[in-house]
């Protein structure tokens, strides 16, 4: 079972990796237009809807990657506190109260949105260029059905959770500096907390005797 769910975050990972290149392709293009708007004085007709695909794009398409790695905003002040049983019992909850219902509607609309721009072969209306859009449209239920996919891995580790008592293991990636330090502080606190409790527990033994 491990092997799958690492599975689906390895594909997820890749994808989202994949994509994140938009990145560089994004910073790029923003250039270009720059340089032609104030150094040519020609400005591009493309730049606008360039810039706003590729974001996008990037947007959508890093979605599953990033729940793969538990990267979405939560109550962390309230959520960290928690036993690992009570998260993912919330977290199961939630899932199906919001998550699964949300995605589906993404699925279902983005695939309508998708298929009527593909018939009508849309180009955009924001620029005298006016390039093809329905391959961009097409990310949305694409989008869609990845989400939907780590969505299910993720429901099967908070039922794994709740079996053992603790979070089945995650692929590990780059991490923010704030969580780096935060885990540090944590693992620091309980070591002080334990080095207390054994002093607690020597000095009644010590009493005892």
């Amino acid at each position: 079972m491990q092997s799958i769910l690492l599975g689906v975050d390895r594909l997820n990972a890749f994808i989202g990796k994949v994509f994140a290149w938009c990145i560089v392709i994004l910073m790029a293009a923003i250039c270009y237009e720059v340089f032609c708007r104030y150094v040519l004085r020609d400005p591009t007709t493309w730049a606008y809807d360039v810039s706003l695909m590729l974001y996008g794009a990037l947007f959508m398409m890093a979605g599953a990657y990033t729940l793969s790695r538990n990267g979405h905003v939560r109550g962390d002040f309230i959520y960290r506190k928690w036993t690992p049983r009570t998260q993912a019992k919330s977290d199961l909850v939630l899932y199906f109260l919001f998550y699964f219902p949300g995605i589906l509607a993404l699925i279902y609309s983005g695939w309508g949105y998708f298929y009527l721009s593909y018939l009508l072969n849309e180009h955009s209306s924001f620029s005298p260029e006016g390039p093809v859009i329905w391959p961009f449209k097409a990310l949305i239920p694409i989008t869609g059905v990845m989400m939907l996919l780590q969505g299910m891995v993720e429901v099967v580790r908070c039922w794994m959770c709740i079996r053992d008592g603790e979070w089945p293991q995650r692929l590990h990636d780059v991490e923010e500096l704030e969580k780096v330090i935060l885990d540090e502080a944590a693992a620091k606190a309980e070591a002080e907390e334990q080095l207390l409790n054994t002093v607690e527990r020597d000095s009644t033994t010590r009493g005892t005797l």
